[in-house]
């Protein structure tokens, strides 16, 4: 705002464009968020694949398109698109929806989508309608996060970068530096990242020995400080202390039986449950 850039930004805007409908324009800053044909196209080829591979339900375009008409409207005009083109979908009672019938298992796929701030709400009303997502860079953050406290919390959501060729595979959170060295956090994130890496490298026997070593360890109520303190509501009350002794007394009230573990503590627990029939 109120640069020597965005001055000639405003003036372009102004006098090239003839927009005359600009707040404050002496103190307003500007960006531009461009939107590609070819970005979107590439993003809902790989979801409706990943939805093919996978044998999942639904592909979600999630999108503003109702205010950022020429940029997020044109990201759901895309994907739709894409799934007609390539996927021969077929429109459901005249449209918007589609529908495609998955060529392996020829179970259907149905191709919506839905307004952000109304998917935010459903996610917690009705997740169950929903299953691969496709967005922009922006909703995609929110989203992600939103969706792993319905989980967990940070802790146990895993992260993909994909591309055509290459795929790098992360924790979502980040490096947590106060937490170094004292063997606490959940490895959970970046044990589930190992997991999606493995399968898609096609190592699926691997991946579901991980799986299953995840989900046995927190079946059995083996669980890192914070899947206790998200259980037992700890640091929504501001008068508590995030302490050891608190979580361990607020875990036991509300997940009777459950063990406390470090970060290679439950480690452990995962290798322990990979060969164990309750993880299945």
């Amino acid at each position: 705002a109120e640069s020597d850039a965005v001055k000639k930004v405003i003036n372009f805007l102004r006098y090239e464009m003839n927009v005359t409908e600009i707040r404050f324009p002496d103190t307003s800053g500007l960006g531009i968020k461009p939107v590609s044909r070819e970005g979107s196209a590439r993003l809902m080829r790989k979801a409706i694949q990943y939805a093919i591979d996978y044998d999942r339900g639904s592909v979600t375009l999630v999108h503003k398109g109702n205010i950022m008409k020429y940029t997020e409207g044109a990201f759901r005009t895309w994907g739709y698109e894409v799934a007609t083109n390539e996927f021969g979908a077929e429109l459901i009672d005249g449209g918007p929806w589609r529908k495609i019938r998955n060529p392996t298992t020829d179970r259907e796929i149905v191709i919506k989508d839905v307004i952000a701030d109304n998917f935010l709400q459903q996610i917690l009303l009705r997740p169950e309608d929903y299953d691969v997502i496709a967005t922009l860079n922006l909703n995609g953050d929110y989203i992600s996060d939103a969706l792993a406290a319905q989980v967990g919390g940070m802790g146990i959501a895993p992260g993909a970068n994909m591309a055509d060729s290459v795929a790098v595979f992360e924790a979502t959170h980040g490096t947590a530096p106060k937490y170094a060295g004292k063997d606490r956090v959940n490895p959970g994130s970046i044990i589930l990242s190992a997991e999606m890496m493995l399968r898609y490298m096609g190592w699926t026997e691997a991946a579901d020995l991980v799986l299953r070593g995840v989900g046995g360890a927190i079946a059995a109520k083996t669980v890192t400080y914070d899947l206790a303190r998200a259980r037992a509501g700890i640091g929504a009350r501001g008068t508590r202390v995030d302490s050891a002794r608190a979580v361990e007394a607020d875990l036991e009230r509300l997940m009777p039986g459950a063990t406390l573990v470090t970060t290679s503590g439950f480690g452990d627990a995962v290798i322990e449950h990979m060969g164990s029939a309750s993880g299945r």
